[in-house]
């Protein structure tokens, strides 16, 4: 058996989640011995797409005529393109359109979470959907010593000061304007957002939020590998205000690195992450505001533990074992 992990477009979503996820990936096929190549002239029995770009569904077609197995990674949803970019709404119900015509060339249907799952099989999809976690290196991203040190240092924040840290892209589904809102009414902690996009493609009222935006938050942009994993090992809470998500890789992240989130409540993470237990939630901007201080000040108790447990049950080497087993089963 050999897979070939489409790597078309690869570029254009380095720094998204679907990037990170193609990544992911790579790392569970390896770990479990899978042979697979990003070579599209070279042999092989099944194609696994993560894009919705059209050269992906060129070759989900293709390959489909070609008798091998093709299986499409549903990362994209309606509802999670909505009130990203610039137009984003409006082109909203022609983009289900247009995933659906993606996914339907597959024979099998991967999606994150049983969540993403359901808004897909909502959509009228034909082709079996299986749900399978985007998974986690564990063992990359786990706290250890200086990275607290780098983190602030860098930064140029003091051990004493509290810091809030958001990672995902700078768009108003990831909830920035609750972030920036949140900076406003606590000037004694310092927020960092990290994640870029292109100002072409923010909306009026997200670039003059972050023009806005008061003095102790801080848009760090994109950070690599490294420098992300030294942010959740120095930052004293993972604040994720995301109103859309189909899981969340950076949720991922920040649950390995155990450091203590504070996430809004939307049913992606109804079956898997409980309020109290893995992590503290809430619905709006007056409860994030009670919530935040009650974490920072440390008046709730630390859940990190059980954050990483959910974590490792994600682990990329398990991961890899499940991906081998649906590819074996397409044969």
């Amino acid at each position: 058996m050999k897979v070939l992990l489409y790597s078309g477009g690869k570029n254009l979503v380095a720094e998204s989640g679907v990037g990170k996820a193609l990544q992911h990936q790579e790392q569970a096929l390896a770990v479990s011995g899978i042979t697979f190549t990003e070579n599209a002239r070279d042999d092989y029995d099944i194609v696994h797409l993560n894009t919705v770009l059209p050269d992906a569904r060129r070759m989900a077609v293709k390959a489909g005529k070609a008798g091998k197995r093709v299986v499409y990674h549903g990362h994209s949803t309606m509802e999670d393109f909505k009130n990203s970019f610039v137009g984003s709404n409006l082109a909203a119900p022609l983009f289900r359109k247009w995933i659906c015509s993606c996914y339907e060339q597959a024979d099998l249907i991967l999606t994150p979470t049983e969540y993403s799952r359901s808004l897909l099989m909502g959509y009228g999809l034909k082709k079996p959907v299986v749900s399978i976690s985007n998974g986690i290196d564990t063992e990359y991203f786990r706290k250890e010593p200086g990275q607290r040190e780098r983190f602030r240092q860098k930064y140029g924040f003091t051990e004493e000061e509290k810091v809030v840290l958001c990672v995902g892209l700078p768009i108003e589904r990831k909830g920035l304007l609750d972030v920036v809102r949140l900076a406003k009414e606590f000037p004694e902690y310092s927020f960092v957002w990290c994640g870029h996009m292109s100002p072409g493609l923010l909306p009026a009222n997200i670039k003059k939020a972050m023009a806005g935006a008061s003095e102790n938050l801080h848009f760090a942009g994109y950070l690599n590998r490294e420098a992300l994993r030294d942010a959740y090992g120095g930052a004293d809470l993972f604040f994720f205000p995301s109103q859309e998500e189909t899981e969340g890789i950076v949720m991922l992240e920040a649950l390995s690195m155990e450091i203590p989130i504070l996430v809004r409540d939307i049913p992606v993470y109804d079956d898997w992450l409980q309020d109290g237990k893995e992590a503290w939630k809430a619905k709006n901007l007056h409860s994030f505001t009670q919530r935040l201080w009650e974490i920072l000040e440390g008046h709730l108790p630390s859940l990190t533990s059980a954050g990483r447990k959910v974590a490792e049950e994600r682990d990329l080497k398990i991961i890899g074992t499940k991906l081998a087993t649906l590819y074996q089963m397409l044969l």
